[in-house]
């Protein structure tokens, strides 16, 4: 398969590869999204300890170093999840050229931006293990200056914000996701729209990771 691009102006490009996601870099594109299979070890492990998850963790990671989870249930699922995130960490590394990761493994039993914003960074990874990921819209009809205290306190369904054909979509759990936020050189005026899905059950909580480069 090879990549896919949404029609709204190459805004968003899905694929099957992680090579396919450093046209982040590209000035139109403002979310890269690399599809891939669950983990079945990842996602038995964190549905079976859901219930002793914590509230997660953050750190600091140079790239090819694991973070250390020993304060999460021992298993093979553990080991897993501590690969993967190193994985991850080192993809955004090389990516960013930058020699360390802010790495936040949030649990979240609520939601936690339930607004659609920008985040005012430059390129920011994440990673839905469970629940359902992080809900995006494109640029395509939206009227930005409806964003934060623009909306009047109306909620985004009904502050001007959506055009006509604005969908709000989901970001796959295991998915891959490169966000270009407002901070990013010469993308002062876009940058993901976005936000934490709907709140979740306290039993049913959402583990999300999210990368940061740190130079």
């Amino acid at each position: 398969m090879n990549a896919r691009h949404t029609p709204a102006d190459r805004h968003t490009i899905y694929s099957p590869a992680p090579a396919a996601l450093i046209d982040i870099f590209e000035p139109e594109v403002q979310l890269a999204i690399w599809q891939r299979p669950a983990d079945p070890a990842i996602a038995a492990y964190l549905d079976t300890n859901r219930h002793q998850l914590g509230s997660g963790m953050r750190t600091r990671l140079a790239l090819g170093e694991q973070p250390d989870l020993s304060d999460l249930p021992a298993g093979a699922g553990r080991d897993a999840l501590a690969r993967d995130m190193a994985r991850l960490a080192e993809l955004l590394g090389d990516l960013l050229d930058c020699p360390q990761i802010a790495l936040r493994l949030e649990v979240i039993t609520g939601a936690m931006c339930p607004r659609l914003h920008v985040d005012r960074v430059g390129i920011r990874l994440l990673c839905t293990y469970r629940g359902p990921g992080t809900e995006w819209i494109a640029d395509a009809g939206a009227d930005r200056s409806k964003l934060g205290s623009g909306s009047g306190g109306l909620p985004d369904t009904h502050s001007g914000l959506f055009g006509p054909d604005t969908r709000v979509e989901t970001i796959p759990a295991f998915a891959v996701a490169l966000l270009k936020g407002s901070l990013w050189q010469g993308n002062g005026a876009r940058g993901v729209i976005h936000r934490s899905p709907a709140v979740v059950p306290h039993d049913r909580p959402r583990v999300i990771l999210a990368l940061d480069g740190i130079w």
